[in-house]
């Protein structure tokens, strides 16, 4: 399929600087052969562009490439397009048009926004607002079949395009930016994204465009903002690139990973737009599924619900299995420091953690010897449920919000870490950011799993993993294939981007003495007295 492939060029800001693009497009030409396209976003005029640009209006000289350019970013070069909706401006060069996809012999798709975003209504003629980007949107989203676009082209950068990503040097990309191309961007998901306006060139690791675990994959994007024609610091302002279109592609061949993929910068976007819940189709089965499928290579087929088991009693007579050896966490152990205890139910009790990374960071332990989540049985699980509940309310009335975790790997009683975190420090959604971030550096997949599922339909008994899990309900989780470091939980709960407390990563270095312990633990009963259900039950 030689004859699908096309070799386009994309630039950055050009500003009027006509001979210096054309002259370095003439140049690669020479040496690397013949491109089909030059695009270019940002401003492709400058406020000195008036006697370069009148010689190839009057034709006097020629692009010697079929360039097609966005439109007025600011009203000084509005004069330069004579048509809103597009024209060709001079031989070879033509504007697009406000907004639209243009589609070319090939079948590559390429789907152009002009202008900035407006900050106020109505929209000048150099903006676009949030109808236009609507407009654009459904008329892509509409087709049938869409799976997105080959090519998305706007001047503005998407607002947080730098979350879960390599560093955009000194562009701050919280702030800078415009959320609605970041809207635009994750609905057309485009399989490159070229912006400018910064004079800064930034290529970003490329990001998935579906939900590990819950979406079938699809194809990733790579964005790519381009400097300004010629400046001074030789940043990179022209990006050479060669791409079949996605409608003559091989579907397994356009949605293979690469192994530097990450997560999509604009998830949280995406959860605060409100859809429409559409009615399941067949080829949309419910979220997990999915889970059932995923280890089929291990050969081990799963126990379909209760068959196996014996539907009389499905799980319930299990007893715990007894320790190997001395365990610091059974409660009938003489090694249970028991002056760190805080609350006794029937088949779990709450422990202070020992050097906790707050004085109210908690344990939830079963009284038996349970390895991990997975392994408890239904009245062990219940009761856990219930500790929750109550630590929700608890740290809730204190102004706080709980994160837990648990890490299966090299541990043999299970142990749920409850540590709160206040609620004017970080939101729900900063708290996954920061695990999914800092599991990136360290080359963890961290994956979001559907809320009203539990950690037993995607792990399997015996399987190392870890999990975190939100008062929301909301949860990540990590199967452990290799090594993984013990303290991760806590280490990113003590970083600068949650507690701002990294000196109490390590739990040895936060050891008090066994009557402050004491101490705190009976602070700790007193408080939780009124939301202990223990003492009712």
């Amino acid at each position: 399929s030689d004859r699908a492939v096309s070799r386009r060029l994309a630039c950055g800001d050009v500003e009027g600087r006509l001979e210096a693009i054309f002259g370095r497009v003439r140049a690669i030409q020479a040496k690397s052969g013949r491109f089909d396209m030059l695009l270019c976003v940002g401003n492709f005029f400058g406020s000195t562009s008036e006697a370069e640009w009148a010689e190839y209006r009057s034709g006097a000289k020629k692009a010697p490439i079929p360039t097609y350019v966005l439109g007025a970013n600011n009203q000084d070069t509005l004069s330069y397009f004579p048509d809103v909706s597009g024209c060709e401006l001079a031989e070879n060069i033509t504007y697009l048009g406000r907004r639209g996809v243009f589609s070319g012999c090939s079948g590559l798709q390429i789907a152009y926004l002009s202008g900035t975003e407006a900050q106020q209504q109505p929209a000048p003629a150099h903006s676009f607002s949030a109808k236009d980007v609507a407009e654009l949107k459904t008329s892509l989203l509409s087709t049938p079949n869409f799976r997105g676009v080959d090519i998305l082209l706007t001047s503005p950068w998407p607002r947080e395009v730098g979350t879960f990503a390599n560093s955009a040097g000194e562009i701050d990309t919280k702030k800078c930016g415009s959320k609605l191309v970041s809207d635009l961007a994750a609905s057309l998901k485009p399989r490159y994204h070229f912006a400018a306006l910064e004079k800064a060139y930034y290529e970003r690791l490329p990001y998935r465009n579906h939900v590990v675990l819950q979406e079938t994959p699809q194809h990733v994007t790579r964005f790519i903002a381009l400097a300004d024609v010629g400046n001074t610091s030789k940043k990179k302002y022209l990006y050479a690139f060669s791409i079949v279109p996605m409608s003559s592609m091989d579907p397994a061949e356009l949605v293979k990973q690469p192994q530097d993929v990450t997560e999509n910068p604009y998830r949280k976007l995406r959860k605060e737009t409100p859809k429409s819940k559409a009615p399941l189709s067949a080829e949309e089965e419910p979220a997990c599924q999915f889970f059932f499928d995923l280890n089929k290579h291990q050969g081990k087929k799963r126990p379909s619900e209760g068959k196996e088991r014996g539907d009389s009693q499905p799980k319930q007579a299990k007893k715990p299995p007894q320790p190997t050896g001395p365990c610091w966490f059974c409660l009938a152990s003489p090694e249970v420091e028991k002056h760190l205890v805080v609350s006794i139910g029937t088949h779990c009790y709450l422990a202070l953690a020992k050097g906790g990374l707050s004085p109210d960071h908690v344990l939830i332990l079963p009284i038996g010897h349970y390895q991990s989540v997975v392994d408890l049985s239904s009245e062990v699980l219940e009761e856990v449920t219930k500790y929750k509940a109550a630590l929700k309310e608890f740290f809730r009335s204190k102004g706080k919000r709980y994160v837990l975790f648990e890490r299966n790997y090299r541990s043999q009683h299970l142990q749920l870490q409850v540590i709160p975190v206040p609620l004017d420090l970080c939101t729900s959604e900063d708290i996954k950011e920061a695990f999914i971030a800092q599991a990136q550096e360290q080359q963890i997949e961290l994956l979001e799993i559907p809320e009203h599922s539990d950690i037993a339909q995607v792990a399997q008994p015996g399987v190392p993993y870890f999990y975190v899990e939100l008062d929301t309900g909301e949860k990540l989780f990590h199967r452990i294939r290799g090594r993984f470091p013990l303290q991760f939980g806590r280490w990113v709960l003590a970083s600068e981007a949650l507690l701002a407390q990294p000196q109490r990563a390590d739990w040895r270095q936060c050891a008090a003495q066994r009557p402050e312990e004491a101490a705190q633990a009976r602070a700790f009963r007193r408080e939780f007295e009124p939301f202990d259900f223990s003492l009712r039950d």
